[in-house]
């Protein structure tokens, strides 16, 4: 098939994964001359037609490399899109003039994109954050898929070969074997291990006898003082506040200019007036 013929909708994995792959692996495989004169052309004459064909060309082979990262549960289609990005930029930095395949230059931007992928997105917190740690996370997995828990020898062993201390290999096991675990639960939890979930062992500051009297004491005294206020009100400016704010029923303004005989921009004056008027006398009881 011809790359220029290829629909646009098949070059995204995310699209349709299966008609991607079948898509690439129909683009067909540049000889060496074609793929020097192509790099040539991107290389000295900055040719984007070029750099298209050379990356549509290689797309099959970012395909079989992010297959080998199926094991870290993420999408495949997320791992092969970010292979795509390291392949382009593999391609732009391409020079023809070393002597080497596109494919064996390529190789390494294409793991380095996807390694920083699984990195961001394996785990919720991050295990592995230096240089260090990132190479022995990907060679210590490798291991664990044919290893149980390591003894001291395995441990040694693997600390020579990537040249770190012991208790490195021990602390990266241990953040392997992790897992995550939502604070709330998952909704899929049965009722038993629902409750195991961390957010049922935080204190509740509600259950603190003080803090309890006090929010008691608190509104029986904001009660007493909107009653007095209550009081204080004109029977008609009172029946107002009462009739739109106290009760479940509340009542429309168009609904009490029915009862009183007035406008209904009459009563939301009277409503505004009167609550001025019960803030006033509600903050005069906290003075005195």
């Amino acid at each position: 098939m011809s790359t220029s013929l290829l629909p646009v909708g098949q070059l995204s994995p995310g699209h349709d994964l299966g008609g991607y792959i079948q898509a690439v692996n129909s683009i067909s495989v540049l000889s060496v001359e074609e793929e020097r004169e192509l790099a040539f052309r991107l290389h000295d004459e900055g040719d984007l037609e070029a750099a298209r064909r050379l990356v549509l060309s290689h797309l099959r082979f970012v395909v079989h490399i992010a297959r080998s990262y199926s094991g870290y549960g993420l999408p495949q289609a997320d791992l092969i899109q970010e292979g795509n990005v390291g392949l382009m930029k593999a391609v732009k930095r391409f020079d023809p003039n070393q002597g080497v395949r596109l494919v064996s230059f390529a190789v390494h931007w294409i793991k380095a994109e996807i390694h920083e992928f699984v990195l961001r997105n394996w785990r919720i917190v991050k295990i592995a954050t230096t240089k260090a740690q990132r190479k022995l996370f990907f060679n210590l997995r490798s291991a664990k898929k044919r290893l149980a828990w390591l003894n001291n020898d395995e441990v040694n062993a693997i600390a020579k070969d990537l040249d770190v201390k012991p208790e490195v290999v021990r602390d990266m096991e241990g953040r392997l074997s992790a897992y995550d675990a939502g604070f709330d639960g998952s909704p899929n939890d049965d009722e038993e291990s629902t409750y195991q979930a961390p957010v049922h062992f935080l204190d509740d500051a509600s259950a603190d006898p003080a803090t309890q009297l006090e929010d008691s004491d608190f509104e029986e005294d904001s009660t007493r003082r909107l009653q007095l206020a209550l009081k204080s009100l004109d029977e008609r400016s009172r029946d107002i506040l009462q009739r739109r704010w106290l009760t479940d029923n509340k009542a429309t303004l168009h609904d009490l200019a029915d009862v009183y005989g007035v406008s209904a921009e009459r009563i939301r004056q009277l409503e505004k007036n009167a609550m001025k008027k019960l803030r006033q006398k509600m903050g005069d009881t906290i003075a005195a």
